[in-house]
């Protein structure tokens, strides 16, 4: 290593320490708990005292290091026993931070490492950078976990076990009498739509339920749409004051739905995304817009938002449920388009949307990786999401009655008509 060389990585080093340091010392500032460890000079020492031993081990091996890193150990072990006889209680979190940061001091100078000098200085930083973003989020991550229940941690295990031990194990190859049903693929498809609105619940639930309009729409269209529709919906009877809040956050909700139609595809087939941008993101940006200037027209007249309930989207009956229909769906998808050509395509795409759209867009997203045409698989997810959208137009109509069906079906059917429009480009 040259001179410029060693003496860039000493400041990265001390970059690194200096970050997580300020984060320390800021948080002793505030807490106004006395620490042994010191915070702004000490964790930049630390970092330092880290590169000396890696530089050193370019020399004489790997001992300066280990013999550094029990100095330290021996360090955090005394300002841990003396802060439990100040405390009774202490945490760990300083001592942790300390010796992260004696390694990304060891990581700036230890030979030979597979990386680049930049690739090296850009891990060591954005490490630095996490720790310190993590360190300071103690309050906002601790508040996020008191609203995760235990429920959610179940489901959530469930979650890991299905994709990371029973997926693997699925065969990966197709049966059938038409050559279409593939196991992995299926499960596959269940954990990325069980992925997509369980980040979605998740949102919800740091969120909060009572998290005002525009976020009750968009993080409830990530999870489901119709359940954001059938919840307000149902409340507009009793409450009739919360009409024009129903009709914004089902526009809102419709819209996120478009977002997550576009995302779900652009996952498995990026290259079906520019076709089926067109119908779905006119669509998109029509529901926002109606969405934004329904609310400004009438936010001096609407209440605080109520909370929309959402179950926990992944229970394995759910799972195993959307996997038998994604796989109905693909099937008869497949049959149609031998026996009826395209507008047998068509027409899954319609009746797949009166119940949801995921199952059919995953299978155009398929078929046209297969050599469907982009414009075909494009036009029956299209479909899927008119006739999705027209579902919850009349149930919002059952549900909540002519005062909040007249809000919503003339923003959803203004937004069909701007989808229907962009469909006839692509054709």
């Amino acid at each position: 290593m040259s001179f410029e060389e060693i003496f860039l990585s000493f400041l990265v080093a001390l970059a690194a320490g200096s970050l997580i340091g300020l984060e320390r010392e800021q948080s002793r500032t505030l807490d106004k708990k006395p620490s042994i460890i010191g915070g702004v000079r000490t964790f930049p020492l630390i970092a330092l005292s880290g590169a000396l031993s890696a530089l050193l081990a370019h020399a004489v091996g790997v001992w300066p290091i280990l013999g550094a890193l029990l100095v330290l150990g021996a360090f955090l072990a005394i300002s841990y026993y003396q802060e439990w006889h100040q405390d009774g209680a202490p945490g760990v979190t300083t001592q942790v931070a300390a010796l992260i940061t004696f390694l990304l001091g060891v990581l700036a100078l230890l030979p030979g490492l597979p990386l680049a000098t930049g690739q090296r200085y850009l891990l060591i930083v954005a490490s630095a950078a996490v720790v310190m973003a993590v360190l300071s989020f103690k309050a906002p991550l601790h508040h996020a976990v008191e609203r995760v229940s235990e429920d959610d941690i179940y489901a959530t295990v469930k979650f890991v076990i299905l994709a990371l031990v029973v997926l693997p194990l699925l065969p990966n190859r197709t049966f059938g009498p038409l050559n279409v049903l593939n196991p992995f693929e299926i499960g596959t498809m269940i954990v990325l739509i069980a992925a997509i609105s369980f980040l979605g619940y998740l949102a919800t639930r740091i969120v909060g339920q009572r998290q005002g309009l525009a976020v009750t729409g968009i993080l409830g269209g990530l999870v489901s749409s119709t359940a954001v529709t059938v919840s307000l919906a149902a409340r507009v009877k009793d409450a009739p004051s919360t009409t024009m809040l129903a009709a914004v956050a089902i526009l809102t909700a419709s819209a996120t739905m478009f977002v997550r139609i576009l995302t779900i595809v652009g996952i498995v087939d990026i290259g079906l995304v520019p076709t089926l941008a067109w119908p779905l993101g006119t669509m998109t940006l029509a529901a926002y817009g109606l969405a934004a200037a329904l609310y400004f027209r009438s936010r001096h007249a609407l209440p605080r938002a109520e909370p929309v309930s959402h179950r926990n989207p992944f229970e394995l009956r759910a799972a195993l449920q959307f996997g038998l229909f994604y796989a109905t769906v693909i099937f008869l998808s497949k049959g149609a388009q031998r026996w009826l050509g395209e507008e047998g395509l068509y027409l899954a795409g319609i009746l797949a949307g009166t119940t949801e759209v995921d199952a059919i867009s995953l299978s155009m997203a398929r078929f046209h990786l297969d050599g469907l045409m982009a414009s075909t698989a494009a036009t029956a997810i299209t479909l899927a999401a008119v006739t999705n959208t027209a579902v919850k137009a009349g149930l919002a109509w059952w549900l909540g009655g002519r005062s909040l069906a007249m809000p919503v079906a003339l923003g959803l059917g203004l937004t069909l008509g701007v989808g229907g429009a962009a469909l006839l480009l692509i054709h």
